[in-house]
C-alpha cells in the first residue's frame, strides 16, 4: 500500500485499529511514577519555602517585641484583618495577645 508520494518514514506504516500501544497496567505504573516524581520535586521546595518564611517572620517579630519585653508569637492566618498574611502578636504576662502588625504574605 505504499505510494510513491509517501515520505520514507511512513512507507510500510499501518495504523493500529484503536487499541493502545501499551498494556493498561504499564500506563497505570507510568502515571503513578510521574505523579510521585512531580510530588517529590514540589513538596520539598514548598516545605523549604514555608520554613524560610516562618524563620524570617519569627526574626522580625522578635525584633518588634524586644522593646516591650513580651514573648513574640507568629501565625499565618488566611482570614486575618489584612487578608492572608503572617501576623506578629505580643504575648503579655497574663497570656493576652496583642496584634502588633501584619508581616505580609512573604515576610521580609
Amino acid at each position: 500500500m505504499a505510494h510513491d508520494d509517501d515520505p520514507p518514514e511512513l512507507r510500510g506504516y499501518v495504523p493500529s485499529e484503536g487499541k493502545p500501544l501499551r498494556h493498561p497496567m504499564t500506563m497505570r505504573v507510568m502515571r503513578v511514577t510521574i505523579v510521585l516524581g512531580v510530588l517529590g520535586l514540589v513538596l520539598p521546595s514548598l516545605s523549604a519555602t514555608i520554613a524560610l518564611q516562618a524563620r524570617t517572620a519569627e526574626a522580625l517579630c522578635s525584633r518588634a517585641t524586644d522593646p516591650i519585653d513580651a514573648d513574640p508569637v507568629i501565625r499565618f492566618e488566611i482570614a486575618g484583618p489584612a487578608g492572608p498574611s503572617w501576623y506578629c502578636y505580643a504575648r503579655e504576662f497574663g497570656g493576652d495577645e496583642v496584634l502588633l502588625g501584619s508581616l505580609g504574605l512573604i515576610p521580609g
